[in-house]
């Protein structure tokens, strides 16, 4: 495929770009909800946290690259696109490059796993290693998950149950209720991310093979997905209310108007500029919802 001719632009504002600032969000979160759960523990360690932290960003960076060279590679990302463009796609790095740049992230975040691996113990080998293979095969290998309707399970997995559960327990040695709820609630407002990325991209994900549930069930479905998962992750702090927390962590029910109005642009959502605004404002809402839940947990226990 000929690639048209960009105008030059500094080499760190297209990697800066290629990262997907907007969505770091997910990777910062399920750590710092994690740690403040281990605070209100009275376990909380700052040095594994920041480890925690620095293999969640590489996973998700690393992702993000994988992400633009798979997709490129397998024509999901065409002129067509509507979205932010990709810097592949785009002809601003060329595929190998991209490549290579996923593995040092990736080969990155798989030394700085072995830190935690000391710190937690030797389980948590394969499951740093799962997670970097599943970075890869979201967009990547012989079925990838993105492309198989399977994209938001693995968001919800390893952006909530995983990240968060992983950072308490290197910190405190056991999971309870508290921090599972919690994860749940992180992973199904990160999936939402994904919903809101996959709405906007509908066609031309269909067009190319990309069987997103979006694709799958069509974009009913996806406002209906999105908005129950803002429902339930906002049943979080009640529950945490019964598991013997106060009141401050009934804090982010203050954000379900917020909830509903994100819901209703998707549903009435038609313009691309309006659907990438979605996509930013929903990252926000992930970040402020788990601000605000950390804080919670920490001023409630």
């Amino acid at each position: 495929m000929r690639l048209p001719p960009m105008a030059a632009q500094p080499a760190w504002r297209i990697w800066i770009e290629a990262a997907r600032l907007r969505t770091l969000p997910a990777a910062v979160i399920p750590v710092v909800l994690a740690t403040a759960l281990a605070a209100a523990h009275q376990t909380a360690h700052a040095g594994r946290a920041a480890i925690c932290l620095l293999f969640a960003l590489l996973v998700q960076v690393g992702t993000n690259f994988a992400n633009d060279y798979y997709d490129f590679i397998q024509g999901a990302d065409t002129p067509r696109r509507v979205g932010p463009r990709r810097a592949v796609a785009a002809g601003l790095v060329a595929p190998a490059v991209m490549r290579r740049a996923m593995g040092l992230v990736f080969g990155a975040a798989f030394l700085i796993g072995l830190l935690l691996v000391r710190e937690g113990g030797w389980w948590l080998l394969p499951v740093g290693i799962v997670s970097i293979l599943c970075g890869i095969a979201y967009t990547g290998g012989p079925w990838p998950l993105g492309y198989n309707g399977l994209g938001d399970l693995f968001v919800f997995i390893f952006f909530g149950l995983v990240a968060v559960g992983t950072t308490f327990y290197v910190q405190a040695g056991w999971i309870g209720p508290d921090v599972t709820s919690c994860a749940a609630a992180v992973g199904l407002l990160a999936a939402n991310i994904l919903v809101a990325n996959n709405y906007r991209d509908a066609e031309t994900d269909a067009a190319a093979g990309k069987r997103t549930l979006v694709v799958r069930f069509g974009r009913r479905f996806a406002v209906w997905q999105f908005g129950l998962s803002a429902a339930v992750a906002l049943l979080c702090p009640p529950a945490l209310l019964l598991l013997g927390y106060r009141w401050p962590v009934l804090l982010p029910l203050l954000l379900a108007p917020w909830a509903a109005g994100l819901t209703r642009r998707l549903a009435g959502s038609r313009d691309p500029a309006e659907q990438i605004a979605l996509l930013g404002a929903t990252a926000r809402f992930l970040a402020v919802f788990g601000a605000l839940l950390s804080v919670g947990v920490v001023w409630g226990r």
